[in-house]
């Protein structure tokens, strides 16, 4: 079984910045893929970005080049810096990971890009 818990969501300017952060726990598992989804308002559950275990990044074109993800392994602890954030940025972020037991999901955080 793993948990995963998303922090770092909030109000935001257009053009600022905010990091999420997404905290595995539990017992008995091993991290391999991880990244993250977002839903806004009425719209589907988008692909926003995702890591490997050794690294490898992928991003969804809405979000290249504003968006970075980063991992620790030893902390099992995943990074999503993004930048330059935009209104239609605004939506409800959810954390997933991949382990030997399965695939989980953390219950969303708010990031909300508004003047």
């Amino acid at each position: 079984q793993v948990q995963l818990v998303e922090s770092g969501g909030g109000l935001v300017q257009p053009g600022g910045s905010l990091r999420l952060s997404c905290a595995a726990s539990g017992s008995g598992f091993s991290l391999s893929g991880m990244g993250w989804y977002r839903q806004a308002p009425g719209n589907q559950r988008d692909f926003v970005a995702s890591i490997s275990s050794g690294g490898t990044t992928n991003y969804a074109d809405s979000v290249k080049g504003r968006f970075t993800l980063s991992r620790d392994n030893a902390k099992n602890m995943m990074y999503l810096q993004m930048n330059s954030l935009r209104p239609e940025d605004t939506a409800v972020y959810y954390c997933y990971a991949h382990s030997t037991r399965g695939r989980y999901w953390g219950q969303g955080t708010q990031v909300t890009v508004s003047s």
